[in-house]
């Protein structure tokens, strides 16, 4: 690549004004395009701290809260929708996806405008801040309507803005923070007005989880991030140092699940996601074309929620005063 086409990547890499790079819309979207946009593989991330969440307050109260579980539940999975819509508009807009080598996106690739998307991005904010405000109004615990103001504003900002966290380095401490701590320990604290130690373990397992997924995801796109100035964790680190991280995310999970099974002996079966993340490491060390790595990060995706899944199972029978 010449210096001026580099001098452009990066510019673009750097705005994030619309009126910067005209888009051309191509072919009608159709629903098979929106549905690929919300990035479904990705949705067991939001679903696993909810399910853990759940296990831990059941845990500690020795009741089954229903509704605000699927309220939290509606929560982490609308908030996740708007999350990808935002990505899909933000990195479009600043071009960042003319470079990318996995799914098309709707902004990048021309298949909606711009404002579409973000209108849709923007709606489902909205219904993730309608389902949070029910919650907030069932618990009575209104200082959580800050707590949400904060996620929608972290989700906003990990690809929008002039200044996104998510193109400086700083996207798997936001991910583990708001992926695992706020999602889990929120879940549960909205549940049993208590945090117990189990929780905390559950919710640094999810973020571990969520970050390895990240680092799959950022180690596919590395070479085109580097092209379009998007200076994530793995650019800044290379190839090497995140598959190491990696891995080392996924082992840490798989400790924390070994641990609570001295207490919980069904968290054992927490160790069966290695059969989804097992061969996510191994793709991760051994791809020889960054598509491969669309595979990895599914697989730990699904691996969260078979975690999540055997953690809840593990809490779910034990009374409170045990």
């Amino acid at each position: 690549m010449s210096s001026t086409s580099k001098k452009s990547a990066s510019s673009r890499g750097r705005s994030g004004n619309p009126a910067k790079k005209p888009i051309a819309q191509n072919a009608p979207t159709t629903f098979g395009d929106w549905v690929g946009a919300a990035r479904l593989r990705t949705l067991p991330l939001a679903i696993a701290p909810v399910v853990i969440g759940t296990g831990a307050a059941k845990l500690a109260t020795f009741e089954f809260h229903w509704v605000i579980a699927l309220a939290c539940l509606a929560v982490a999975v609308l908030l996740q929708i708007g999350v990808n819509y935002a990505n899909d508009y933000s990195d479009g807009i600043r071009g960042t996806d003319d470079f990318r080598v996995g799914p098309a996106r709707l902004t990048g690739a021309g298949k909606a405008k711009p404002r579409t998307v973000l209108i849709v991005s923007l709606t489902f904010f909205a219904l993730a801040a309608l389902a949070g405000l029910a919650i907030v109004i069932r618990t009575q615990q209104w200082w959580l309507l800050a707590v949400g103001a904060v996620c929608i504003v972290a989700a906003w900002f990990y690809t929008g803005g002039k200044r996104p966290y998510g193109y400086a380095g700083l996207g798997e401490l936001f991910v583990f923070v708001f992926f695992g701590l706020v999602a889990t320990l929120g879940t549960t604290w909205v549940q049993a007005l208590m945090l117990p130690q189990e929780a905390w373990f559950g919710a640094v397992a999810a973020g571990f989880l969520a970050c390895a997924v990240l680092l799959a995801n950022n180690l596919r796109d590395i070479d085109q991030d580097r092209l379009a100035g998007k200076r994530t964790l793995t650019v800044r680190i290379g190839k090497r140092a995140t598959q190491i991280l990696f891995t080392v995310l996924i082992a840490l999970a798989m400790l924390i699940a070994v641990f609570l099974a001295l207490f919980y002996p069904i968290a054992w079966l927490a160790l069966m996601s290695l059969l989804a993340s097992g061969p996510a490491i191994v793709i991760v060390w051994m791809y020889r074309k960054p598509g491969e790595l669309v595979i990895a990060l599914a697989l730990v995706s699904l691996s969260a929620l078979i975690y999540a899944g055997a953690l809840f199972w593990a809490f779910w029978g034990v009374p409170a005063a045990a």
